[in-house]
């Protein structure tokens, strides 16, 4: 992935980002609030050794003896030889090694300092128990490890308090900055985690990347989400100056460019799954290619489910279905719609056959003289991988236009649709990418701005005038004689 890829994904997921980063802050000031508080005392010596003369060179010998000393010293601070007369004289309730827990001694590099720390629960009992242990040490030290043969001969080694310990103001731990900074990095990194975890398995269209990854096929357009697009699915005609009836403007433009090098633009629009929008995307589409001037023919292929009549507000019961099987010509089933050059074929009533039939001859008498006569001719079909028709339909047009649908239509049933179409033979025009965000990283530069008004036309059927009709009887005359 590319860097602009991992940037999306922080950016999709930037809620989940914020809340562990949220639970990790309050988590790690959740810790360090349980934690009692410690605090460390410290008292330093200083070792020196007697000399017998004042020479210069007597003060260089003893202080580098010291040196030497004080690294032997440090291991004997927290044994059993000082801190046992510590424990007797303060009445402690611990033992050698519970209180060498929490007895730390080090030197300073060539220094003939000593440095004792204790840290305990009450910050005035770790100033006590470290003076003692310091008082403890230099005994030890001078009356024992370096006591000199001899009744009245003294110790050659000295060792004296320089610095007291006294009772700290500020606990040394928790470290409540700390733990609460580590308890964020800790939230953002799970949810940095989290987010590429779901990136990895999420395995639905969502990016133009994920359509390249499947099909090199160009993308014709993308349809931005509509939470009403149930209530009003005539989008171009509703809603004229909406950014998403500019989208299915732009999807013309493109489907205007698409094959230019001659012959029947007869088109079929199909899905991998239902319900996701290659209906709606059909009719806004034939509309918007009405609204240039242009001849467009809209068939409503799906014999299984048909929507076409209901979104279009037209008569279902007669169609494509009773011009199969010879019952009317298809100049006769063809209802205009709108003021402009639309016409529609609904589907007529359901057959129990719908492949056979739309894989017959007469289904490719019905399609190559309205191929002639108009400028574009549309089909809706049913999902590729549900039932046959969409391919079946392919072989009798100049392809497939593939609808999918953002956040929901997954990577290998788009990839199984378009292995169906290479199986079966069938072009795959292009893809349509429907149903996507207008805000975020995943959405196709769609926002709340509209260039000009925004006015909604009544969606009523338009009452034509009989100049109006007479392209409606010319466009059925010539598509029956075809069909004859």
């Amino acid at each position: 992935m590319e860097l602009r890829d991992y940037v999306r994904i922080l950016h999709k997921n930037w809620i989940l980002l914020v809340v562990l980063l949220l639970v990790g802050l309050a988590g790690g000031a959740g810790y360090a609030l349980m934690q009692a508080p410690k605090y460390t005392a410290s008292t330093q010596l200083y070792v020196s050794v007697r000399t017998e003369g004042a020479a210069t060179g007597d003060l260089v010998q003893g202080t580098t003896f010291a040196r030497q000393m004080v690294t032997s010293y440090v291991d004997v601070v927290d044994t059993a030889l000082v801190l046992e007369p510590v424990i007797e004289d303060l009445g402690l309730d611990l033992t050698v090694a519970q209180l060498a827990e929490r007895v730390s001694a080090s030197t300073p590099l060539n220094t003939v300092l000593i440095d004792i720390a204790v840290t305990e629960g009450d910050r005035d009992e770790a100033a006590v128990i470290a003076n003692a242990i310091a008082e403890s040490f230099g005994s030890v030290v001078q009356g024992t490890l370096e006591q000199p043969t001899g009744a009245e001969a003294s110790s050659p080694v000295t060792i004296t308090i320089t610095e007291p310990a006294v009772a700290p103001v500020e606990p040394t731990s928790p470290n409540v900055r700390m733990l609460i900074l580590l308890g964020g990095l800790l939230g953002l990194a799970l949810g940095v985690g989290l987010a590429m975890l779901r990136t990895v398995l999420d395995n639905r269209i969502h990016t133009l990347h994920d359509l390249e990854d499947i099909t090199d096929r160009p993308m014709l357009g993308g349809i931005a989400f509509d939470p009403d697009a149930q209530k009003r699915p005539l989008i171009v005609h509703a809603d004229p100056r909406s950014p998403r009836s500019e989208s299915f403007r732009t999807l013309r433009t493109n489907l205007q460019f698409l094959d230019v090098e001659g012959g029947a633009r007869t088109f079929v629009v199909s899905s991998a799954g239902p319900g996701e929008g290659k209906s709606t995307t059909t009719a806004n589409l034939a509309i918007a290619l009405a609204e240039t001037g242009a001849r467009v023919a809209l068939i409503d292929g799906d014999l299984r489910l048909p929507r076409m009549a209901d979104y279009m507000g037209l008569e279902g019961g007669v169609g494509l279905t009773d011009v199969l099987i010879g019952r009317m010509d298809v100049a006769d089933a063809l209802q205009k719609w709108g003021t402009n050059e639309l016409y529609v074929l609904t589907s007529g009533r359901v057959p129990p056959n719908p492949s056979e039939l739309l894989g017959s001859a007469a289904m490719s008498q019905v399609l190559d003289p309205l191929g002639e006569y108009f400028d574009y001719v549309l089909i809706d079909a049913p999902p590729l991988l549900l039932v046959t028709d969409a391919a079946v339909l392919g072989k009798k047009t100049r392809g497939v236009i593939l609808v999918a649908a953002s956040g929901k239509t997954k990577k290998q049933e788009l990839t199984g649709a378009v292995r169906s179409l290479a199986t079966a033979g069938v072009e795959l025009l292009g893809t349509v990418v429907t149903m996507l965000p207008t805000k975020g990283p995943d959405s196709y530069g769609y926002g709340a701005y509209t260039y000009g008004a925004t006015h909604v036309v009544d969606q009523a059927k338009p009452t034509l005038s009989k100049k109006q009709a007479k392209p409606k009887r010319r466009a059925r005359a010539k598509a029956g004689a075809g069909a004859r």
